[in-house]
């Protein structure tokens, strides 16, 4: 059955915001305290290590399903959640593995974002040639990517646009400023 698209009315549109999902977050943290990261390599079997490529491990955990590099310092970068919730419950999970080899943390690692991801529509097909020509800080070259990519600068939000109105957005630090940043593409889409 053919899919139709309709173009949607304000209101719609601000419920199509709404339904914007977060689908990455990347963080960084401190474990303050310094780890072996040969010993851990050595012990579990959930990481990567080359120290010639790069200093730090990468340990993948399975469930919530994200991924972290540790580096010997303590610092982590974690990345793969879809929220805050999902991340702590990773850096428990490091924590838990670096007692296995007997280190101890006996802090609660303070967690900065870094980056969100979101995902979502904005409810109208867009014409992307159109956009490109019209919108500033644009990048947009349909034989090497579908998408046009869109900075929007007052929001600190890059976008990813389709021309069937799906949207990703990157570059926020809160689920409030992406769906912020959202609101303002559409006003700004519906100017064009």
């Amino acid at each position: 059955m053919a899919k139709k698209t309709l173009k949607k009315t304000p209101e719609k549109n601000q419920e199509t915001t709404k339904e914007l999902q977060i689908v990455n977050i990347v963080v960084s943290s401190s474990l303050e305290h310094n780890i072996p990261l040969e010993k851990m390599a050595a012990t579990l079997s959930n990481t990567e290590y080359n120290p010639e490529q790069f200093p730090g491990l990468v340990i993948r955990i399975k469930d919530p399903k994200t991924s972290a590099l540790i580096f010997s310092s303590g610092k982590i970068v974690c990345t793969g959640a879809r929220s805050i919730q999902k991340v702590e419950e990773s850096i428990q999970k490091i924590i838990e593995s670096l007692q296995k080899i007997g280190i101890k943390i006996t802090i609660k690692p303070k967690i900065t974002i870094q980056n969100m991801v979101a995902a979502g529509s904005i409810g109208m097909d867009l014409n992307l040639n159109n956009l490109a020509m019209k919108l500033p800080n644009t990048e947009y070259e349909p034989e090497q990517f579908p998408g046009l990519v869109y900075k929007l600068i007052e929001a600190k939000a890059t976008f990813l646009l389709f021309s069937n109105g799906k949207v990703v957005c990157t570059g926020t630090k809160s689920e409030e400023e992406a769906r912020q940043a959202l609101d303002k593409l559409v006003v700004i889409l519906k100017k064009i």
